[in-house]
């Protein structure tokens, strides 16, 4: 049985200040339609311009996961989209009156809390689940941090660090199931090294950033001049270092919440994939930079498996629709009737086929001494399946005409010969309205893809004759 999407059954409002700005900010947690994923609103910004949560727009990895769209940011985006992930929330809207989420204590543990007090509900659509079959993997070569995923019979992360200092030595952590997210993983806070926080300071940063939000880990002698700079920026009267190496009096939640937290970190980028993960991630060294490039890779390689995920149907099945059934609903005619059958017809989806021979009367001035089939026609026969699709939708289709009103992203990746046989499947992108039907359109042959391409077209009554 597949499992449904899931979005929030309210929306919740959190209120806290950015880690690196130092400004107040508020951010609204809004349910979200099927399909819409994760997306952040400026509120503040004219237009309330959208900055969906996707690898594609990581633009630095400075001290957390900023994203750009438009010349629009949104900076340390993971913690919040790690409590998306870890509550299995598929569709989110998240508006936030500044260009980061309140860092509150530094971890998810709030997020966590608030979403699960405005609730969860399941969607009328299906999830997509990326089922990982072969090991990927990314090495940065130059600081040898490096992720590893594999298959799995559900998520699972495990991190280990070492960032090559004493006070911290080498940690690992792992999170065997989502549903545990909440009592290993949501507490453990953002830390920094003291060499770091330093520079930040010096750069007039980290403005937001108090003892009980970060931990800060003392991996060098602390001098007089940095202490007083810490205090002020602390708003403390005096600081100490606890033997574990820690600043201040602060108390670690875990001796390893380090690690902990880089796993928290390796959730909310993986997020930017855009879908969710059956697989076994292993990070070693993670950071937003090695996070993010894997996340762009593996939403490549989903994009690429997506296209080249041949349908199979049994052509020795009687179809849907036969030719001549087909010619009740289309106006079209041979020879510019271009699909044979139809396989599946749903109100969001239709599958067609074509028997490609060296009879086709377009072969006759198509270079006739190598034929090959006109991309135009292969572009024409997946509209003409589009067409079955939405004149499907009106009880009298002999009575429409179908007209072609766009096309974009036509790739042709294949060459199709005589003695080819042509799958088309489309597939709604938006309802139809006003007979207007946007899709998004393949063609495939001999097991791969070969044509694709997103169409738009309108039926309108025939003229009166």
């Amino acid at each position: 049985m597949s499992q449904k999407q899931k979005t929030i059954k309210n929306e919740i409002t959190l209120s806290g200040v950015g880690l690196h700005t130092g400004n107040k900010v508020t951010m609204t947690f809004k349910p979200a339609p099927v399909n819409h994923g994760y997306a952040f609103v400026r509120v503040d910004l004219e237009g309330e311009p959208v900055i969906e949560a996707s690898a594609d727009y990581v633009v630095n990895t400075q001290r957390g996961t900023n994203l750009e769209k438009r010349g629009v940011h949104v900076n340390t985006s993971e913690h919040v989209l790690a409590a998306c992930v870890a509550l299995g929330i598929d569709n989110i809207s998240i508006e936030i009156n500044a260009p980061e989420p309140p860092i509150m204590d530094g971890s998810s543990k709030h997020f966590i809390e608030a979403l699960e007090k405005a609730g969860i509900e399941e969607q009328d659509a299906d999830i997509e689940v990326y089922v990982v079959k072969d090991v990927i993997s990314y090495k940065d070569e130059e600081s040898g941090s490096e992720i590893i995923l594999m298959p799995s019979d559900e998520y699972q992360i495990t991190t280990m660090v070492d960032f090559g200092t004493k006070v911290l030595g080498t940690q690992n952590a792992t999170l065997n199931s989502l549903a545990d997210f909440k009592e290993e993983i949501a507490d453990a806070r953002t830390f920094s090294f003291l060499h770091e926080l330093e520079m930040l300071l010096d750069n007039n940063l980290i403005k937001g950033g108090d003892l009980n939000n970060a931990i800060v880990y003392v991996d060098k002698e602390i001098s007089e001049a940095t202490m007083d700079k810490l205090k002020k920026a602390f708003n403390k009267e005096s600081l100490t270092v606890k033997p574990n190496g820690i600043l201040d009096n602060l108390t670690l939640r875990w001796a390893n919440e380090a690690a902990r937290h880089k796993l928290l970190d390796v959730i909310g980028d993986l997020a930017l994939v855009g879908t969710r993960i059956q697989g076994k991630v292993i990070a070693n060294k993670p950071g937003h930079l090695v996070n993010t490039v894997f996340a762009k890779k593996l939403r490549k390689i989903i994009k690429k498996e997506k296209r080249n995920n041949v349908p199979t149907y049994d052509l020795n099945q009687p179809p849907l629709m036969d030719i001549h059934q087909i010619m009740d609903v289309l106006p079209h005619r041979p020879p510019f009737l271009l699909i044979d059958r139809i396989i599946e017809l749903s109100d969001k989806h239709v599958v067609g086929m074509k028997n490609v021979t060296m009879n086709e009367n377009f072969f006759v001035g198509h270079f006739p001494g190598a034929p090959v089939m006109p991309g135009v026609l292969q572009v024409e026969a997946m509209a003409q399946c589009g067409g079955v699709l939405v004149l499907s939708t009106v009880p009298d289709p002999e009575n429409y005409l179908t007209y072609f009103m766009k096309m974009d992203n036509v790739k042709f990746k294949q060459k199709v010969l005589p003695g080819d046989t042509l799958i088309f499947k489309a597939e709604l992108i938006s309802p139809i309205r006003r007979g207007i039907c946007h899709m998004q359109s393949y063609g495939y042959a001999n097991g791969k893809l070969v044509v694709e391409a997103e169409l738009m077209a309108q039926i309108a009554k025939k003229p009166k004759e």
